[in-house]
This record gives C-alpha cells, structure tokens and sequence, in this order.
C-alpha cells in the first residue's frame, strides 16, 4: 500500500466520529435545557432532520443515557447519564479538594454557594451547597453560565493572561439575559480589569434578576485559574457589609483550596 494512500479503516473512523459527534449534540442540548425538550425542538436545535433525531434519541434511550415522557413525548438525561456525572463529580480532585472549605463558605455566608469550572466559552457548575435559608437559587450541578454574566466567568477570565483572556473574549457572543448583562466587548473589557484589580467578581443582576453573586479563582500551582467559586445572594437580603460578609470569607476559601490543590512545597 502506497505510503501516502488512507488506511481502508479510515473512513469508517471518520464516519464513527461523526455519528459521535451527532449523538453529544442531542445529548448535550437535553442536558443544558431548563425543561425536556420533544423531537421537533431537538430537531429545530440541532439543525438535524427528525429521522436522524429519532435514530440517535433510540441508541441514547438503549443505553439508559436518556429517557421519554410517555405522556408529553419529551425527553430528559437519564438514571444512566446522571450516575456517571455522579461518580465523575465524587472522584474529581477538585471538588473533593475543595468540599470542605465549600462548606464553611455556606455555613459562614449562609447563602448558595457555587464550585465551576471551566468549559469551551462557558462555566460548569460541578457542585451546589444550598442556603438554608427559605429563598434559593434555581440552578443545579451540570448549569452552563456565561463567561461574560457570571460572577465565576469573570473570575476566570480576570486569572487568564491577557492574551488568552482577548483571545477568548472575542469569541463570545454577548447575548443579554437582563437590562445589566453586557453586550459590548469594551465594558467587559473594563468589567474584567476592575475584578482583576479587586481579587473577585460581582454579577450584579447580570446573569438572573434580583440576584447578585460575588466570586473568585482558585488557582493551581502555576497561577492559572482552574476553577472558580461563587456566592449567590438574593438582593432583597444582601447585607450592607458585603466585604465582610460575603467576598472576605470567599477569598478565604478560595485560598485554602488553592493550597490544598497545590500540595505540599
């Protein structure tokens, strides 16, 4: 076989692939949704037509991945797909690193208290400590916040070094989600060097109306963000001392976990 030809496997590779691909847009895009979706808003998402999302939302039902609502034909994640996310976010460094000064974070600020990670122009929610108290955030584990809405982005983006940081700024398209979310790159700009300036990040009804949250980095050995923690408070009971009360407590713990993640050295 000539050394320049392909490989008779390789288009079966590459077609695997594709197929691969298909399978963790449906899959993904039942997952970030808020509420099941049916085939014709998975199809209208995907840009697949509907056979090619019925094959696909078949394979992922046989494997447990995903299950139907008989009575609304919607779908959601499945006992599968949840089990996996459930063994992967015990075992992850960082969360077990950082479980314990989440804790204290919660009980301390007695509000929601958030642990993301980053994740192609998003961040990922992979731990949730509820408040105690009566009013409570509507996220969960798995939640995709923006970059540019959220407290926990904009922490990130402060950490990056400022090529990384504009290379990925540019990348995003800044869709509002309330009348403060910011939709022009050089407020962001200006946004991000003033968390940078101050150690955290405010989302200050940004990303949720009537919802302020404070957050900062946790940074591994060499300095880089790796994740990032937030506290979320519902405005009508945020405390006129924030420093104390919330960003101080923060900073705390999102030094402890840094040196835990750092080792001893």
């Amino acid at each position: 076989m000539p050394a320049h030809a392909p490989h008779p496997d390789d288009a079966t590779r590459i077609a695997g692939t594709a197929a691969f691909s298909k399978f963790m847009v449906v899959l993904q895009l039942i997952a970030d949704q808020d509420a099941p979706l049916n085939i014709a808003q998975l199809a209208a998402l995907s840009g697949y037509p509907r056979p090619t999302v019925y094959r696909i939302l078949a394979a992922l039902m046989a494997e447990g991945m995903v299950v139907e609502n008989p009575r609304n034909k919607q779908y959601e994640v499945g006992p599968r797909l949840i089990n996996l996310a459930s063994r992967a976010w015990d075992r992850s460094d960082i969360r077990t690193t950082a479980i314990e000064s989440l804790r204290q974070l919660r009980d301390l600020t007695r509000e929601t208290v958030h642990l993301a990670v980053p994740s192609d122009h998003s961040m990922v929610y992979i731990e949730k400590l509820e408040s105690p108290q009566a009013v409570r955030m509507d996220s969960r584990i798995g939640t995709r916040v923006t970059l540019y809405s959220s407290s926990v982005g904009k922490a990130y983006l402060a950490g990056l070094d400022e090529v990384h940081r504009e290379r990925l700024m540019r990348t995003l398209h800044l869709q509002a989600f309330t009348a403060n979310t910011h939709t022009d790159l050089a407020a962001l700009r200006a946004d991000v060097e003033d968390t940078r300036a101050r150690g955290y990040a405010e989302d200050r009804e940004e990303n949720e109306a009537q919802i302020f949250c404070y957050g900062a980095a946790i940074v591994g050995a060499d300095g880089a963000p790796v994740a990032c923690v937030s506290v979320s408070i519902p405005l009508y009971r945020r405390l006129p001392d924030a420093q104390q009360a919330y960003v101080q407590p923060l900073l705390q713990a999102c030094a402890t976990i840094s040196r835990k993640l750092a080792g001893p050295g």
